[in-house]
């Protein structure tokens, strides 16, 4: 079972640095366009390679937790990414995160600590 949370929280991890990756190359990218360049933009983005990866590895992991585990223990314990994305908003992109946000998390992660019992 600590194999299982270790794999997940491995997984989450890359899952919501892949999408902090995204939302940085969206910030930076320029307006949608039918155009070479705005594609030449997205082809040459890093912030979008290390997205791609991101989702690449958190899939790889993902693959091998759905052939070594029950689905109905290891699906719901990917809403821990809900931590990962919090801390993301607030140390990545300063957000401010209200308190109703944290409380939600907590339910989260107490429903996902039940689940492993």
């Amino acid at each position: 079972m600590v194999r299982l949370l270790i794999l997940v929280l491995i997984q989450t991890i890359f899952l919501s640095g892949g999408q902090v990756f995204l939302k940085l190359a969206m910030e930076k990218l320029p307006k949608f366009s039918w155009t070479w360049s705005y594609f030449k933009a997205v082809l040459t983005d890093w912030w979008l390679l290390a997205c791609g990866v991101s989702f690449g590895i958190a899939t790889v992991l993902w693959l091998y937790i759905l052939k070594h585990f029950q689905f109905s223990q290891a699906y719901p314990l990917t809403a821990l990414g809900y931590i990962f994305g919090m801390i993301a908003a607030i140390l990545v992109f300063g957000e401010h995160v209200n308190v109703y946000r944290w409380i939600g998390v907590v339910l989260v992660v107490g429903g996902c600590m039940l689940i492993m019992k």
